[in-house]
């Protein structure tokens, strides 16, 4: 009896679902129907599916396989800057941007939506770095802020990533470190017999064997050497710049270690007369009393005598150090210029040049014996004391304190106008004139052993000096 081949039963499918049977020829080793969807199945549909064709299955797994290692973040906002770029320093410059990690790149955006709008844009380049090689590392010294780490690429592009969040930072420097990673170790290998290549629709690395492996492993340097060489190649890029420089030409110089009369003869090193000595001052000058200090006085004598708080009024320190510089390069000074006109320019000048003395003018031995003649309790004794110490002191020492001792008294004279008093005057020029070489005492009460012994011998000027010499 003929069998008869019933028909098969309709399908029941989901609605919108167009399903195709297929069936074979009637045999022994009948195969199975299968159905094929036009609907967009969901992931595990689609693996299951996949699973069931070997060529299929070792595509997925190949695929997963890289996705796995690629970390899943997609976007956040972080603060960036530049710090160098191909071996050139930059200035810091912190902005906060969109931060997105994409295969072997991390890219850039001003703004979260600009992501979307940009990647539909045809030819549009967004900002981003290259993670192949490169090295990720956390960093204190570059940056006062907290919770920075550095990227440093291949071509020398060094940036800083930060945020005050550490859990959010600390998660992305994890990443791009394994991604950087990731990406080196698959470009290293390509040492070893095999060589990068991306797969289309895709920036991922993928490592396929070479044909010739001997010509793979002679372009390529050894991979434990390759990273120490990036680095030779970046921070030497510097200094290859400034080959022919000052840089290099001084270092030369000094490897020969000039003598310091040598050093004065090609005009590297000049006499200062701010910061010299006084005994070395004069033998140079081949005076008793500075020249700076007697051009100083002379000139506010002429002019600045009724000056309002002459001595005890600061002029612009910027002017007063043109003027230091000048007097400094021994250059021809006229103090009557009109880039002098503030007369408190020059007394500023000539306050300066007291106190970077490298010993002062009351010289430090004599500290002790001054302070001692001031606690006498009678006024006759003191000035007496204060006498004898002043004739014992160097020549230019004795002779400037001299003539500087004889100006304050002429600036006192005029005090109805500049409103200054011995008192005043000896607050201004006490500390500036004698201080201790070591302080180990109480400062206050030296202080006031200095004021009181310049106010003194500021009152009492030509008994102590005698007549001022014409």
């Amino acid at each position: 009896m003929q069998n008869v081949s019933k028909p098969a039963p309709p399908l029941v499918l989901p609605q919108g679902v167009v399903a195709m049977r297929m069936k074979s020829s009637t045999g022994s080793a009948e195969r199975l129907s299968q159905t094929k969807s036009m609907h967009i199945p969901d992931l595990d549909t689609a693996q299951r599916s996949l699973n069931r064709h070997r060529r299929n299955q070792s595509q997925h797994n190949s695929t997963q396989d890289v996705h796995q290692l690629q970390p899943s973040l997609h976007g956040v906002y972080l603060n960036k800057t530049k710090i160098a770029e191909g071996g050139k320093k930059l200035k810091k410059n912190w902005t906060s941007v969109w931060v997105v990690l994409s295969a072997n790149e991390l890219r850039f955006y001003k703004e979260s939506k600009q992501e979307a709008v940009g990647s539909l844009k045809s030819g549009h380049k967004q900002e981003g770095v290259d993670l192949c090689g490169a090295v990720v590392d956390w960093t204190t010294e570059k940056s006062s802020r907290k919770n920075v780490f550095q990227i440093t690429t291949r071509s020398g592009e060094e940036l800083l990533l930060q945020s005050d969040d550490y859990p959010t930072v600390s998660k992305w420097h994890d990443a791009i470190k394994k991604t950087a990673d990731r990406s080196f170790s698959a470009d290293a290998g390509s040492g070893s017999g095999k060589v990068t290549l991306q797969r289309a629709s895709s920036t991922e690395c993928l490592p396929r064997r070479a044909h010739d492996s001997t010509k793979s492993k002679a372009k390529e340097p050894k991979s434990e050497n390759r990273r120490s060489l990036i680095f030779k190649l970046n921070y030497s890029a510097s200094d290859s710049a400034d080959k022919n420089g000052v840089k290099n030409r001084l270092k030369k110089f000094i490897s020969r270690r000039p003598s310091m009369k040598t050093l004065q003869e090609k005009g590297l090193i000049k006499d200062c007369v701010f910061g010299c000595h006084m005994l070395m001052l004069c033998q140079r000058e081949g005076t008793t009393v500075p020249k700076f200090v007697q051009l100083c006085v002379k000139e506010v004598e002429t002019r600045g005598l009724e000056a309002d708080g002459i001595y005890r009024v600061n002029g612009n320190l910027a002017t007063i150090q043109k003027l230091r510089f000048l007097v400094d390069q021994e250059a021809e000074l006229n103090l009557g210029d009109s880039q002098w006109e503030d007369i408190h320019v020059i007394t500023g000048a000539l306050k300066m040049f007291f106190r970077e003395l490298p010993e002062p003018l009351f010289p430090f031995r004599f500290f002790e014996m001054f302070v001692e003649a001031i606690k006498h309790k009678e006024h006759k004794q003191k000035i007496v004391a204060l006498k004898k110490l002043v004739h014992q002191l160097p020549k230019p020492n004795q002779n400037t304190m001299k003539i500087l001792f004889h100006h304050l008294q002429r600036v006192l004279t005029k005090s109805q106008q500049n409103l200054m008093s011995s008192q005043g005057l000896s607050i201004v020029f006490g500390p500036t004139l004698m201080w201790p070489e070591l302080d180990g005492g109480n400062m206050a009460v030296n202080m006031v052993y200095q004021n009181q012994i310049v106010e003194l011998m500021l009152i009492d000027c030509v008994e102590i000096f005698g007549p001022e010499s014409k």
